[in-house]
């Protein structure tokens, strides 16, 4: 599924609502990265320069592309061509932004969702003010400075339909996201130092009214990013009495906590839903435990089981290797994945360690990783005793089970 720069599009069309003219380039669309920044800074003059940073790296632990190099290369492009301040942001960011800020060219960044602080810093860059004030900007050698976390998301625009150039036909996937931030506290998950711990929400409302202006544009699939669309409840299942109400012809992906009712899952189906990725991790009751999981095996069994009734697919996901795996906690999972009946599974073997995460405790109590490791270059952890075996035990499951897909 094509990459849709949705976090950009808000900021710029928050930025937009603020008076400000704005212009976005996504160098995923672009052939040659170097002549289409040209064309765009020659065009458009501009006075600051934002650049999103998505993802750090591919969190592949065999054969880990770094994709900060390339950010590099993109800023030094930048800087030949403009002498505008380089605001960096994006998810990628807003996890490392000393670490990031500290080994690019890039002036400042701001972490986190930038809507309103980087109006905030475009004010005071226009009228000279101090910058200090600025929540979640950080400036070289200053830190980072307090960050906010906007708790009624209807106060930000979703993005401009003029802003994403997305494609027709059978490859237009749009995502939507109606919550910001996640509570659940898994021991390896990063979107805490993204979008906080507490559930943010959109009116449901306010999203199908979105949404209807793209099936409008002609888009009919979208993708819900939520970390965990069924959670709260309640929200979901009035999102998708929206959904229905408006019969907008549209069908959906979603990713789901695997801890559902058939309810929801009749609701979700009824108003289009058609694939949920099911983000169980493991197939043994101890792993669930050390990754801070908040349910059983069953609550997976029983959720698999309502999405396939209501004729929903599912989507699989295991992430072996962690702390106090073994390989009988190995073969358990993927034992445990077979007999699920999914219509798609992805394994990930070795976990990528983020700060400020359980994980990275237990690797420095370990002394995988030291304590000044800022973690921005990729470290993984594997369990001990596994190396070696581990890839030959999932390789061989997954060769006669096509519907399979591992990183190693």
């Amino acid at each position: 599924m094509r990459t849709i720069p949705l976090g950009l599009g808000c900021v710029a069309s928050a930025l937009r609502r603020a008076g400000h003219a704005v212009q976005m380039l996504d160098l995923m669309e672009v052939e040659e990265a170097s002549s289409a920044l040209a064309e765009a800074v020659h065009r458009f003059t501009p006075e600051v320069i934002g650049i999103s940073i998505r993802n750090i790296d591919d969190q592949t632990m065999g054969s880990t592309r770094f994709f900060v190099t390339e950010t590099n290369q993109i800023i030094g492009r930048l800087r030949s061509l403009s002498s505008a301040p380089l605001v960096l942001g994006g998810a990628g960011y807003s996890i490392f932004p000393e670490a990031v800020l500290n080994c690019t060219q890039a002036d400042m960044g701001i972490c986190g969702e930038g809507e309103e602080p980087l109006r905030m810093l475009l004010e005071r860059l226009e009228t000279k003010q101090p910058l200090l004030e600025v929540p979640g900007l950080c400036i070289r050698g200053r830190g980072l400075q307090n960050r906010i976390f906007v708790k009624d998301l209807d106060r930000l625009p979703l993005p401009d339909t003029d802003l994403i150039g997305l494609p027709t036909g059978d490859d237009a996937v749009l995502p939507v996201q109606t919550r910001r931030g996640c509570p659940m506290a898994c021991s390896y998950c990063s979107t805490a130092s993204i979008e906080g711990t507490m559930i943010r929400k959109r009116s449901p409302k306010k999203v199908v009214e979105w949404i209807s202006r793209w099936t409008g544009e002609g888009v009919h699939q979208l993708y819900f990013v939520d970390n965990t669309f069924n959670l709260p409840v309640s929200y979901a299942r009035d999102l998708c009495r929206e959904l229905t109400r408006a019969s907008l012809g549209v069908t959906w992906r979603s990713i789901i906590y695997p801890k559902m009712e058939e309810p929801l899952a009749a609701a979700m189906a009824e108003a289009g839903c058609i694939e949920a990725s099911v983000g169980f991790e493991s197939g043994c009751e101890r792993i669930l435990r050390a990754m801070n999981k908040r349910f059983r095996l069953e609550d997976v069994r029983r959720t698999c089981r309502v999405l396939s009734t209501r004729g929903v697919r599912s989507m699989g996901f295991l992430l072996l290797g962690g702390p106090g795996e073994t390989r009988r906690s190995v073969e358990e999972s993927l034992a445990f994945a077979d007999s699920l009946d999914l219509d798609a599974l992805k394994i990930t073997v070795g976990i990528r360690i983020y700060p400020h995460t359980r994980l990275a405790d237990q690797a420095r109590r370990e002394g995988l990783i030291g304590d000044e490791d800022d973690l921005l270059v990729p470290r993984f952890y594997l369990a001990a005793g596994l190396e070696g075996w581990i890839t030959e035990a999932v390789a061989a499951r997954a060769e006669t089970r096509p519907h399979w897909k591992v990183s190693f």
